[in-house]
């Protein structure tokens, strides 16, 4: 089954300047200054090494236009990715870090990627002897090509980084597939990557031997993995309801639980019409439907966390007026059962 991520929030501020500063450090050791670096972000060199700075995925798409302008060095998107081990992502990295098993770090991987201040989606599935890292689309497609191929080299060797944190440097790709013409410095990406690659295909892959899947991550720990998720769930939730449209409506919804209003109704609390939300809505990688998914699997959870309510009784305060389409639903939320859930 295919797995993969969705937008970020482009322009908003909720991510550690983490990205940021592995780019301006990899551009001042190739002798270009922080300051051309961050050329427009509204960021100075101080604020990058400030842990309470936040920073938008906007922010770095201009400091990689502007690495790519300065730059004429080939190697920066490679050195860059270098630089992104785990321990630099925060409580992602963390979650990743102490996966049971690869597959479970492929899946929260994907499941958690809007914490990764992330340029490109990702998705993932599992197909013959494979296991396939897919990179479709940039989360902001009207980018340059130039600056399209620095984000995916860059993307690519942060993927080989992270594989070998989790389990080792045996663990490499067996292959990569990019959708373009092979570059003068094509050698480059055999040299990062460890393995073959080949151009012009049909996709943008990264192929691992699907034998690895079931193998432990390095650090797996059964409670840590249990709290890290958690963290990252809790984490997605709060910038849900703190951005854009999408947190306008999130908060209209959950201020209403007993009686969710209509796409109708909240289009006019938030005074506007409902192709006009909708738009907006899709622009920032959700839509009506999953935001009513959101808010009745986290009410659902927190009744069942702190309730002695009964299966049926939560599933109609959320919505459902079936017991059985919600328990359906709760395990595709959470991937437990209510009575799991609460014990």
């Amino acid at each position: 089954m295919l797995k993969m991520s969705t937008k970020p929030w482009i322009n908003e501020k909720i991510y550690a300047p983490y990205k940021i500063a592995a780019l301006v450090e990899t551009l001042r050791e190739l002798k270009v200054p922080s300051q051309m670096v961050l050329q427009g972000t509204g960021l100075a060199p101080a604020d990058v090494d400030d842990p309470k700075t936040l920073t938008s995925v906007g922010q770095y798409l201009t400091a990689c236009r502007n690495a790519v302008r300065a730059a004429k060095n080939p190697k920066t998107p490679f050195l860059v990715g270098q630089k992104m081990h785990l321990s630099a992502y925060g409580m992602y990295g963390y979650a990743l870090m102490c996966s049971l098993t690869l597959r479970d770090f492929f899946d929260e991987g994907v499941k958690y990627h809007k914490l990764a201040t992330p340029t490109v989606v990702i998705e993932w599935r599992e197909m013959g002897d494979s296991a396939i890292w897919s990179f479709p689309r940039l989360v902001s497609p009207e980018l340059s090509a130039d600056l399209f191929n620095f984000l995916i080299e860059q993307q690519l060797v942060q993927h080989a980084v992270h594989l070998t944190d989790v389990a080792g440097p045996e663990c490499r790709p067996v292959r990569a597939l990019l959708p373009y013409s092979k570059p003068p410095h094509a050698a480059l990406y055999s040299e990062f990557l460890g393995c073959p690659v080949y151009f012009d295909s049909e996709a943008c892959e990264l192929h691992y031997d699907a034998a690895i899947l079931d193998h432990p991550t390095h650090l797996a720990h059964k409670l840590t993995s249990t709290l890290m998720q958690e963290t990252c769930e809790r984490l997605i939730g709060q910038a849900k309801t703190s951005v854009g449209i999408s947190g306008q409506v999130y908060q209209i919804l959950m201020a209403n639980p007993g009686q969710l209003p209509t796409m109708e109704a909240v289009a006019t609390m938030v005074h506007m019409n409902e192709r006009t939300m909708r738009r907006k809505l899709e622009s920032e990688g959700t839509s009506f439907g999953q935001i009513i998914d959101d808010v009745r699997a986290s009410l659902a959870s927190e009744y069942l966390r702190t309730t002695k309510m009964s299966t049926e009784d939560i599933a109609a305060l959320v919505g459902f007026s079936d017991a059985a389409n919600f328990r359906r639903a709760f395990k595709r939320w959470t991937g437990k059962a209510p009575r799991e859930y609460r014990s």
